[in-house]
């Protein structure tokens, strides 16, 4: 029997997810406040709702008789969209809005690490009174992360230290309207993602990836939602060991047990540091862009990680292909804090799917990435679909991915595909999974270990 699958989202996460789709036996039908042209063109219908609506939103599934719904974004969640669909009878794959708390109230996530005694929590205090946080920050011996409880986009972080001093860190929390803020130690050492598919009580997790946030070359500027990313042709980044990143996993492992019903992915961002992995938060869903360097490499059908949560069963084995990714965000001038939007933008695919240094096989079709030499991918993001063509919005536009034998080749690549995608008017990051900068986190790690 086929399925029909509901994706709800259109951003490069969701085109992931997507593509991950299109060769299962799924029908797919999506729905998102914009019209992502990507996911159009695999969806046997497209319906643009407010997905933080979900009257629109399981009307919508009724209407295409969905049998699964795969919520991406994190707002839908924090929305109660997946405890409305399942009131509905359409399983979805994505926590309730109890269990998203776990990304949407970061007050709660680290009260709730630290009654189930899971390992890797930094200290912390939560405040709802300004003034004190400000107080507490004046009396802290040492450097602190000032954290808004609730989502921002992964724009709200500010790190005293680093981001800014601990004056300016008052100040930002003075000027901001934010009902409460976590204050927690400041963690030195390099950043990393393990995504675990979680349901019926099991998980399975995904190779290491490593996120980009800062918007600038060198790891300058604010923060952002991502720039960019990359995996290993292995589970750990070179900067780790494998040890390290099974840490990290029995870490998740520990999360999953304290949780009673969660379904859908757990993303744990880790900082590794000297004395192994910290939690820096956790998210209720694929990171993006960090599902743009998992689902292009993920050999497991999955559809039948979907199929099996909806049944009661565990997920099934994952297989990974040994290929190296490297993703690189096209996003509108002036991202993050001051972005351009609504610029008409000309996007070549096909041009990204000829940049490929692979040769074509003796059929005369473009090979599996999985399998050849090498792949480039183009998945778009907070884009418009209109009538007359497609337009940017003030998030980031589209993504290139390399996928390649190793980080050296995946890059090169993902930098020929982002130079013939089109990038007029649009800014990028071309560092990300250069050798020098990975170099730079091997280095780091090393430095702090003292070798």
């Amino acid at each position: 029997m086929r399925e029909n699958v509901l994706l709800i989202g259109g951003g490069g996460r969701e085109h992931a997810i997507a593509r991950a789709l299109e060769d299962s036996e799924a029908d797919l039908y999506a729905c998102a406040g914009n019209r992502n042209p990507g996911i159009a063109g695999m969806a046997v219908e497209f319906e643009t709702l407010e997905t933080t609506d979900p009257e629109a939103v399981v009307e919508y599934a009724e209407d295409v008789d969905a049998t699964i719904a795969v919520i991406g974004p994190e707002s839908p969640l924090e929305a109660g969209i997946a405890d409305e669909l399942e009131a509905a009878g359409i399983y979805p794959f994505g926590p309730k809005e109890e269990d998203a708390r776990i990304e949407t109230d970061k007050a709660f996530q680290r009260r709730f690490m630290q009654e189930e005694d899971i390992p890797g929590c930094p200290d912390f205090e939560t405040f709802d009174d300004m003034a004190a946080a400000c107080e507490f920050i004046d009396e802290y011996d040492g450097d602190l992360a000032i954290k808004p409880a609730g989502l921002t986009g992964g724009k709200g972080v500010k790190v005293i230290g680093d981001q800014v001093t601990a004056e300016e860190g008052k100040e930002y929390i003075r000027e901001s309207d934010y009902d409460r803020v976590v204050l927690e130690e400041r963690l030195i050492g390099e950043e990393f993602t393990i995504q675990a598919f979680v349901a019926n009580g099991e998980f399975r997790t995904a190779p290491a990836v490593q996120d980009h946030k800062r918007a600038y070359e060198g790891d300058e500027g604010p923060n952002t939602g991502g720039m960019g990313s990359y995996s290993d042709a292995t589970t750990a980044l070179p900067f780790m060991t494998e040890d390290e990143y099974d840490e990290a996993v029995s870490i998740i492992e520990a999360t999953v047990d304290a949780l009673d019903d969660y379904r859908g992915i757990l993303y744990g961002q880790f900082m590794l540091t000297t004395d192994g992995p910290k939690v820096v938060e956790f998210n209720a869903r694929f990171g993006d862009p960090e599902a743009m360097n998992t689902l292009p490499v993920l050999e497991t059908d999955f559809l039948e990680v979907l199929t099996a949560a909806r049944d009661g069963e565990a997920p099934p084995e994952l297989e990974f292909a040994d290929r190296a990714t490297v993703c690189k965000y096209a996003v509108p001038e002036g991202y993050p804090t001051d972005p351009e939007g609504g610029a008409k933008i000309e996007v070549d695919e096909e041009s990204v799917a000829r940049s490929v240094r692979a040769t074509e096989d003796s059929s005369g079709e473009q090979p599996d990435p999985r399998e050849s030499a090498g792949d480039a991918l183009l998945y778009y993001a907070s884009v418009d679909e209109r009538d007359d063509g497609i337009y940017t919005t003030t998030s980031r536009a589209f993504a290139v991915v390399g996928v390649a034998g190793s980080i050296d080749e995946a890059e090169e690549i993902a930098e020929d595909a982002l130079a013939v995608a089109g990038d007029e008017g649009l800014d990028m990051r071309h560092d990300i999974g250069k050798a020098d900068l990975v170099q730079q986190r091997i280095d780091h790690m090393a430095e702090l270990r003292g070798e």
